[in-house]
């Protein structure tokens, strides 16, 4: 225990506050003039995902706490956002409404400096980050309990975006209420169809005759009960200070584990972190052995696979589709190999994008 009175160790406190703010404002001169140096070089690439990751990551190795890690990776990638934000803040399209998981998880991965736009659908997420009108889009793409969201895997077969990230989000479901609604007299709750799915043995369990209705996202369901007076909504933090609700009950997901995986999508290919993930789509005909044809060659490599989907084609040409995960670079010697050796075998191959592994 400290033998230091307790103003002594605010005094202390503030001497430390003041350093930060000194140290903190050299960065963000250095941030300017880094800027300065690429603009005079013709290097439009102000924000570069594979560098901002070996930052945090380096941070993470050398943090001698108490604070955890993922608390000070936190800390900088907000103290990183806000200094990019004085060159040129990012641009960020996710499916919309406000206060959406997806809202949050571009907020987790790019920080609170970036400018995020609502878009009203997956595909206009793609359209808006392909037209140029924002630098990338965040988009969710699967849940450790529901499984994949098809519509992002299916917005990749004709665009010609890359994968330049993935964020991991832990997802807590809310079980919301507007300051009209008796609890007493619920009749039925609004969520997105994936929310009420992993909500589904709790409703069972606590509102089992309730309407359950599915509507476009959990910030869509938090606005509607706002002016209602017999509904409920299921959403998550956001919604609640968003839309002014109440919560009656929270982490009601019936998996404790839940999450869920979104992507970073982005005009160009990403460069090496030193720890990444590449995504992959390839075409297959309806023949005996194909799936071993498709997965010969990646294990012959030593390709770390992932994860496996099957999407059915929407033409002659793309049988079945086949969305792979695997470990690495694309262009790690043992993957370009691998994926020399891939194409003979199938229809057509496709390069998603090579980006770093989520870091937090």
């Amino acid at each position: 225990m400290s033998n230091l009175t307790l103003e002594e160790l605010r005094d202390r406190i503030d001497a430390v506050d003041q350093q930060l703010l000194e140290l903190i404002s050299t960065r963000a001169i250095y941030a300017q003039q880094v800027a300065e140096v690429k603009t005079a070089a013709g290097d439009s690439a102000f924000y570069r995902p594979e560098r901002e990751a070996q930052v945090l990551r380096g941070i993470m190795e050398r943090n001698p706490g108490p604070l955890d890690n993922e608390e000070v990776a936190r800390l900088f990638r907000e103290i990183m956002s806000a200094c990019l934000a004085l060159e040129k803040p990012v641009s960020v399209a996710y499916l919309g409404p406000e206060g959406t998981f997806t809202q949050e998880a571009v907020l987790k991965h790019f920080g609170h400096s970036a400018c995020t736009v609502p878009m009203a659908a997956i595909d206009e997420v793609f359209r808006e980050v392909a037209a140029g009108a924002v630098n990338y889009g965040v988009v969710p793409v699967e849940n450790s309990s529901e499984g994949v969201v098809n519509h992002t895997l299916d917005s990749f077969i004709d665009s010609s975006l890359k994968i330049c990230g993935e964020v991991e989000l832990r997802i807590h479901q809310n079980f919301l209420i507007g300051p009209n609604t008796d609890p007493d007299k619920i009749s039925r709750v609004y969520s997105h169809p994936q929310s009420l799915a992993q909500c589904r043995k709790w409703l069972d369990a606590h509102y089992p005759r309730i309407e359950r209705v599915p509507v476009g996202s959990n910030a869509e369901a938090a606005k509607m009960v706002r002016g209602e007076w017999s509904s409920a909504a299921i959403a998550g933090d956001m919604a609640v200070q968003l839309y002014g609700l109440t919560k009656l009950k929270e982490k009601i997901e019936d998996r404790p584990d839940n999450a869920t995986r979104f992507l970073v999508i982005g005009r160009d290919l990403v460069p090496a972190s030193g720890d990444d993930k590449t995504s992959i789509i390839v075409a297959v005909k309806n023949e005996p052995g194909a799936l071993y044809n498709l997965l010969e060659p990646l294990r012959t490599y030593g390709v770390d696979m992932t994860r496996l989907e099957t999407r059915p084609a929407t033409s002659g040409k793309w049988t079945y589709l086949f969305f792979i995960d695997f470990k690495g670079h694309y262009q790690d010697d043992h993957i370009v190999a691998a994926l020399e050796a891939l194409k003979p075998r199938v229809s057509d191959l496709k390069l998603l994008g090579s980006y770093p592994r989520a870091v937090l």
